[in-house]
């Protein structure tokens, strides 16, 4: 039996056609009410936890790094928020100033992964600030410690500090 040309086209024609038609699909489900967004928490600092503070939680937040007309300075805190932690570079006097939030006049006691040590504060605007010669091993270690470094005050709560580069940008802008 022999199939024409015409009969042949209009065979596939069928065939294409055929192949277009899709399955059946299930009905959409009706619209659920709207979900109102939730307000962001609160940010909370983290309770240190366990005997090794190298293995507590960071404090939530980030380092941020500027050059300003005296030195340089980075901030450590949550966008937008207040800064938990700040180290400044004045350049002509050749020191590394730290401040912590809140006023509290006791010493920080800062600790490394190969130093610890306490270092007295100048209470005033809101925050407990230390003076330190940029050639201050106790830098060095900030700089270099394995991952983190913490930042104690009695009466305020424990800053779990990550070492990032702004700590070591810091103190070398300082050294010139």
């Amino acid at each position: 039996m022999r199939f024409s040309s015409a009969s042949l086209t209009a065979f596939a024609a069928i065939l294409l056609v055929s192949g277009c038609v899709g399955a059946p699909t299930a009905p959409q489900p009706a619209p659920g009410p709207i979900a109102m967004p939730r307000p962001a928490p609160t940010p909370v600092l983290p309770v240190p936890q366990g005997s090794d503070w190298r293995d507590w939680t960071v404090t939530p937040g980030d380092w941020s790094y500027r050059g300003d007309a005296r030195g340089s300075i980075a901030t450590y805190g949550q966008g937008g928020g207040a800064a938990l932690l700040t180290l400044r570079c004045d350049r002509g006097a050749g020191a590394v100033t730290l401040s912590r939030s809140g006023a509290v006049g006791a010493p920080l006691t800062l600790r490394t992964s190969s130093l610890v040590r306490s270092v007295p504060v100048q209470p005033g605007g809101g925050s407990a600030t230390a003076a330190l010669n940029a050639r201050d091993p106790l830098l060095d270690a900030m700089a270099f410690s394995r991952g983190r470094f913490i930042v104690e005050q009695q009466g305020a709560p424990t800053l779990v500090v990550p070492a990032w580069a702004e700590v070591g940008r810091v103190i070398e802008d300082c050294r010139g």
